[in-house]
C-alpha cells in the first residue's frame, strides 16, 4: 500500500507540475487590485527567527547572472531566493543596486517555476521583501513600486492556492504568516487578513492540543511556532491594529510550554527532534517585547522534568504521535538526561534531519537515547514516506508515577514498545537522594509470557568530551564532567564503555561515548539495577 500511494502521488504531482506551469495558472493568480504599501514593517521584529550575522556587500547579488547560475548548489539556491540575505546589508547600502537586485529576479521569475516558487521560500521571500522596505521600495520611481506590489500579491495568491496542500505545519504556518503580513501592509481586510487569519486558526486547532503543546510533541517545533504567533501579534501591534484573542490564547499556552522546557532549565533536552539551539537570544527578544512566561509544573506534553539549583532530571514519559505528526519523533520512550550544575551529565545523542538515510534512521533508533534496547531493534518502527520518515507502529504509555520532595525524588513509567513482538514491558524507576547526591535505576524486563533469554542493552550516552574511565575491577565506570567526578556502578550485569555519534547540533554529527549495560533476561521478570554517584 504505501509503494502504491507513492506510484499515484508521483503522477498527482506531475499533473500539478503542468498545472502550475501552465498560463491558465498564471492569469489566476495575477487577479490583484492597486493598493499601495500601507503599513512598513520593521525588520528588528524578524531578530528571533534571522540568524544571518554576518555582513554582506548587495554588489556581490548585483550580478544578472547570479539568477540563473546552475552551478549554485540547491541549499544556496534556497538561501538566495529567501533574500533572508537583506537583514544582513548594510541599512546604507545602495537602495538603486538593491532594487536592481528585485527587478532581475522579477524579470525571471514572474511567472511560476518549480526551483524559485517553493511554498516555504515564497513566504519567507514576501516577509523579506515587505521587512526591508527600506531598501527594498523606499526613493523607488512609480514603474517599481506598481512591479513591487504586483510580485508581492501575486506570490501571496500563490500561497493561498497552495497552503491546504503544504504537508508540513511549520511551512504552514510561515505561509500563513506572510500572507497575513500582506493583508496588513496593504490594508487588505477580505483578500488576505482574514484568510490567512482563518488559516491560523485552524493550525492551531490541528496542530496543538487541548493544553497548547505541539501534537508532534516536539519541543523545536513549540518554540518555532511561538516565534511566529509572537511575532504576528507584534505585526499588529505595529500596525495600530486589534489584536486577534485567538492569537493571544495560542501564545498563552505555547509560552507554558516554553517556560516548561527550556526556561525553567536553561538548556536542551535532545528528545523528538530537538538540538542545540540558541534560546537565550530569544528569552532577551522576548524581554524586550514585554513578554514573560511562568510554568511550575513538573509534567507537561508528555515530558516529566525535576530540578532544583544543582540537578535537572527529564524524561520522556508519553505516547508517540500518530503518524502525521510523528516525522521529527525518536523512539526513546523513558530515555532520560540529567544535568549537573548547568552541564550536561546523561545526554541523548540528538537528531539528524539532513541528506543521509542512514543517519536519519540511526537518529531515530532507540539506540541513540539513553534507555533500554530489546534485541538491537528500536520500541517503534518507522516507514519513509515522500522522504521522511514516519511511525510505522508506535508504543503507549501503560503508567507512570512521580514523586517529587526536597530529599527525595522518583519517577517510575513503563511502555509497550516491546510487547506484540517480544511480549515485553520496560518499566524504568528512577530514584534520586539530593543529599546524597546519588540517582539508583532499575530497568524491568517483564514478559507476559515465557519468552526468556532475550539479550538486551541499556545505554547511558555522553556529550562529546565527558571523559570516562573503567576501573580495573571492571566494577566501576568513572565519569569527568569538568569540575566533577561521577561513578556508575551495576550490581548484577556486565558494564562497558562504546563510542557513538552524537548529533547534538543541528544536521551534523560527531563522535561520543556511552555507558552501556548488556546482558540476557533470564527470568519472567528481570531486574536491572544501576547507581550513578557523584564523588566527594
Amino acid at each position: 500500500m504505501i509503494y502504491l500511494n507513492q506510484f499515484f502521488f508521483n503522477i498527482l504531482k506531475k499533473f500539478k507540475k503542468i498545472y502550475l506551469n501552465s498560463t491558465f495558472y498564471n492569469k489566476k493568480i495575477s487577479k490583484i487590485d492597486n493598493q499601495n504599501l500601507k503599513y512598513k514593517p520593521s525588520p528588528h521584529l524578524l531578530f528571533s527567527i534571522i540568524k544571518y550575522k554576518k555582513k554582506v556587500k548587495i554588489e556581490d547579488y548585483a550580478i544578472d547572472e547570479i539568477w540563473l547560475n546552475k552551478k549554485t548548489s540547491f541549499r544556496e539556491l534556497k538561501k538566495l531566493n529567501s533574500f533572508y540575505w537583506l537583514f544582513s546589508l548594510d541599512l546604507k547600502s545602495s537602495k538603486k543596486i538593491t532594487q536592481s537586485v528585485l527587478k532581475n529576479w522579477i524579470k525571471i521569475n514572474y511567472k511560476f517555476n518549480s526551483d524559485n516558487w517553493e511554498f516555504d521560500l515564497t513566504a519567507k521571500r514576501i516577509i523579506s521583501w515587505l521587512s526591508c522596505h527600506s531598501l527594498t521600495l523606499e526613493g523607488s520611481d512609480e514603474n517599481f513600486n506598481d512591479e513591487f506590489n504586483q510580485i508581492i500579491k501575486k506570490q501571496t495568491n500563490h500561497l493561498i492556492n497552495e497552503i491546504r496542500n503544504s504537508k508540513l505545519f511549520d511551512d504552514k504556518l510561515v505561509g500563513c504568516a506572510a500572507i497575513i503580513l500582506v493583508g496588513l501592509c496593504y490594508q487588505n481586510e477580505k483578500n488576505y487578513l482574514s484568510y490567512g487569519l482563518n488559516i491560523l486558526k485552524k493550525i492551531s486547532k490541528s496542530s496543538l492540543d487541548e493544553i497548547g503543546f505541539p501534537k508532534s510533541r516536539s519541543i523545536k517545533q513549540l518554540i518555532f511556532q511561538l516565534k511566529y504567533f509572537v511575532l504576528i501579534r507584534e505585526w499588529f501591534k505595529e500596525s495600530q491594529r486589534p489584536i486577534p484573542e485567538q492569537i493571544d490564547e495560542t501564545i498563552y499556552y505555547l509560552g507554558q510550554g516554553y517556560a516548561f522546557a527550556w526556561q525553567n532549565i536553561n538548556s536542551d533536552m535532545l528528545f523528538n527532534g530537538n538540538n542545540i539551539s540558541n534560546n537565550l537570544e530569544f528569552d532577551n527578544y522576548l524581554k524586550r517585547l514585554g513578554y514573560k512566561f511562568k510554568n511550575e509544573n513538573h509534567e507537561l506534553g508528555g515530558y516529566i522534568i525535576l530540578n532544583n539549583k544543582k540537578i535537572c532530571l527529564s524524561l520522556d514519559a508519553g505516547f508517540s504521535p500518530n503518524l502525521k505528526f510523528s516525522n521529527h519523533y525518536q523512539s526513546g520512550a523513558s530515555s532520560f538526561e540529567i544535568i549537573s550544575n548547568g552541564k550536561k551529565l546523561i545526554s541523548n545523542c540528538g537528531f539528524y534531519n539532513k541528506d543521509n538515510d542512514k543517519l536519519c534512521k540511526l537518529s531515530r533508533s532507540t539506540a541513540t537515547q539513553s534507555t533500554l534496547v530489546i534485541d538491537d531493534q528500536s520500541s517503534c518502527s518507522f516507514n519513509k514516506i515522500n522522504n521522511s520518515w514516519y511511525i510505522k507502529k508506535g508504543l503507549k504509555i501503560i503508567n507512570k508515577h512521580i514523586v517529587y520532595e526536597k530529599s527525595y525524588w522518583k519517577i517510575k513509567v513503563s511502555h509497550d514498545g516491546y510487547l506484540k513482538k517480544y511480549n515485553s514491558i520496560h518499566e524504568r524507576e528512577i530514584e534520586f537522594y539530593p543529599d546524597q547526591m546519588v540517582f539508583k535505576g532499575i530497568d524491568k524486563i517483564i514478559q507476559k509470557k515465557t519468552n526468556y533469554n532475550l539479550k538486551f542493552d541499556i545505554r547511558f550516552h555522553m556529550e562529546p568530551g565527558v571523559k570516562l574511565m573503567k576501573t580495573q575491577d571492571n566494577k566501576n565506570i568513572l565519569i569527568e564532567l569538568l569540575n566533577e567526578g561521577w561513578k556508575f556502578t551495576c550490581e548484577n550485569f556486565e558494564i562497558n564503555i562504546d563510542n557513538g555519534l552524537y548529533f547534538g547540533k543541528k544536521n551534523s554529527y560527531t563522535e561520543n561515548q556511552n555507558i552501556f549495560i548488556s546482558g540476557i533476561s533470564k527470568k519472567q521478570n528481570e531486574n536491572i539495577s544501576w547507581q550513578l554517584a557523584k564523588m566527594k
